[in-house]
């Protein structure tokens, strides 16, 4: 009986240690216009047979897909949703790089012959013959230049997504854009990309969506605040501002999940958010 006891014991052990390991990626390779693109998809098993929200996460300029992976980690956070780290090409660099060397996106419309947008088009039509996508609950985020390139998608590709989260980026095209619901973050110290400059293209995306002039508390984790700009046509903005440079603060991608997430359940004609979700969240 003990010996029988002690296997049981030993094999629930196992299984709950084996349910709190990460899901493990799908290395995947793509061919868009000739030239072989590669990047890492989770997806959870239930993605095959019922609508699954999808996360794409544009690392920086010089970053890799896995890198990114390890460090924001949101297949943990939300192992509900298919969440994908695909990989840029060697490209120039508006602030650093100016040879190239480093691992990027397109900046504009019609640059490097649209390679990544294709890219995400290619990886995107994929997905759909594979997985279950939830149409209505795909999401983008990204940080310095995969951020400028999550505001290149908000542009070209507007329609696609239900919410956006940018970081450390800046794009002139905020007044333009269609509203939709968007989370920035910005360090006040960032001296790259000058905070002044992420305060302008978060004044004009506020004014944008239609957000009312006054925030609310939205939520705090340790050293970020973020604060809630609601909106009567269901397009919120929230602003995360930290005493930080130009790095991704370990709390954000928590924030992001979470704000993704409130953006999946609203409804299109609901107001911006629930007094609920005004309330700070805990560190």
């Amino acid at each position: 009986m003990r010996t029988l006891l002690l296997a049981l014991f030993l094999c629930f052990t196992a299984l709950a240690v084996a349910s709190a390991e990460p899901l493990t990626p799908t290395e995947r390779q793509w061919k868009v216009d000739g030239v072989e693109r590669i990047g890492l998809v989770y997806a959870p098993a239930a993605a095959t047979t019922a609508k699954t929200p999808v996360l794409f996460a544009f690392h920086g300029h010089g970053g890799t897909a896995r890198a990114v992976s390890a460090r924001w980690d949101y297949s943990r956070l939300w192992p509900e949703a298919i969440v994908v780290y695909i990989q840029g090409l060697p490209t120039p660099g508006a602030l650093t790089d100016p040879e190239g060397k480093k691992n990027g996106w397109q900046k504009a419309a019609g640059e490097q012959g649209d390679r990544d947008l294709k890219f995400f088009d290619v990886v995107l039509a994929s997905l759909k013959k594979q997985y279950q996508v939830d149409e209505k609950r795909i999401f983008v985020t990204g940080h310095s230049n995969g951020g400028g390139f999550t505001y290149l998608l908000w542009a070209e590709r507007g329609d696609t997504f239900a919410a956006f989260a940018p970081a450390a980026s800046v794009t002139r095209a905020a007044g333009t854009l269609k509203p939709k619901p968007a989370l920035h973050i910005a360090g006040e110290n960032d001296s790259l990309v000058k905070y002044v400059w992420q305060q302008r293209t978060m004044e004009s995306l506020r004014k944008q969506n239609g957000c009312e002039a006054e925030g609310k508390p939205w939520a705090k984790s340790g050293t970020l605040t973020a604060t809630l700009y609601p909106s009567k046509t269901g397009t919120p903005f929230v602003s995360v501002i930290y005493p930080g440079l130009h790095a991704l603060p370990a709390e954000a991608p928590a924030l992001i999940v979470k704000f993704f997430k409130e953006q999946a359940v609203a409804k299109p004609t609901s107001a911006s958010v629930s007094a609920a979700s005004a309330t700070p969240a805990k560190p």
